[in-house]
């Protein structure tokens, strides 16, 4: 009973922020062209639900192709820069630097090399996402005790070895942590090429609301996002629960 109130409270938490922000438009008489009740963007939602969809999918597949792109360089820089101290003195001060630029920025860029399209969109949500994952998997390797290191070394392990049998399971966790950061990163991404450089998406679909004035539509497209990148950190949420247990023993005895 208790595990089903818990699994619950997110739900009921929900509800209830809905209907207070209907019962405040309602009684400080809010405008819809301002801040539209949730009942009105429920009613765009159903009113709009084909272009609504077409856009979704648009931007969905345009976030996992990024995002994909994103946790294969990820894992790859991350193993580079952790195992080894060269690496990780080279390469990591540039990966910060990097980061630490607004990706908007480069949106005109990527316009002026590949188009108005999908492309910039995919390439968009790759550069926002990338570097939680690499970061987060270069700690968890770079973190591996020496004295462990160093009893494996005296027991005949490689460093090949040492990196497949201990430094990457202990990662896991970090790994999934980035994995679920990253992906919500990766929809921010696509949106803002969209917003700037497409023709379809729901980045697109919020802009085309905006210069029509409607607002609910706009509130929609946006819950869309929402519900899209909740789905997805879900679902590495399951996986990561599925693939290190191990690392959640205290948290699965509560419930």
């Amino acid at each position: 009973m208790k595990y089903s109130i818990e699994k619950l409270t997110p739900v009921l938490a929900v509800l209830a922020m809905f209907l207070i922000w209907e019962a405040a438009c309602d009684a400080f008489k809010v405008d819809a062209f301002i801040l539209p009740k949730p009942t009105a963007i429920w009613h765009a939602l159903i009113e709009y639900r084909a272009s609504i969809m077409v856009h979704s999918w648009q931007t969905l597949w345009t976030t996992i192709a990024g995002f994909a792109g994103a946790m294969a360089v990820g894992i790859i820089l991350g193993c580079a820069v952790g195992s080894s101290i060269m690496m990780h003195r080279a390469f990591y001060p540039l990966l910060v630097g990097f980061n630490a630029i607004p990706k908007a920025a480069f949106v005109p860029i990527l316009v002026v090399w590949f188009g108005t399209g999908t492309v910039p969109a995919v390439i968009t949500a790759f550069l926002l996402s990338f570097f939680p994952i690499a970061a987060n998997v270069a700690t968890g390797l770079a973190t591996l005790e020496p004295e462990l290191e160093d009893v494996l070394r005296a027991l005949g392990a490689t460093r090949i070895e040492i990196l497949q049998k201990v430094g990457l399971p202990r990662s896991m966790p970090l790994f999934f942590a980035s994995l679920k950061i990253a992906v919500t990163l990766a929809f921010v991404g696509t949106v803002v090429a969209e917003i700037s450089a497409s023709d379809k998406g729901i980045g697109y679909l919020v802009v085309s609301a905006s210069s029509s004035m409607k607002t609910d539509l706009m509130f929609a497209g946006v819950i869309m996002i929402s519900l899209m990148a909740m789905a997805m950190y879900e679902l590495f949420a399951w996986v990561e629960r599925r693939m290190t247990g191990w690392a959640h023993r205290g948290q699965q005895s509560h419930v």
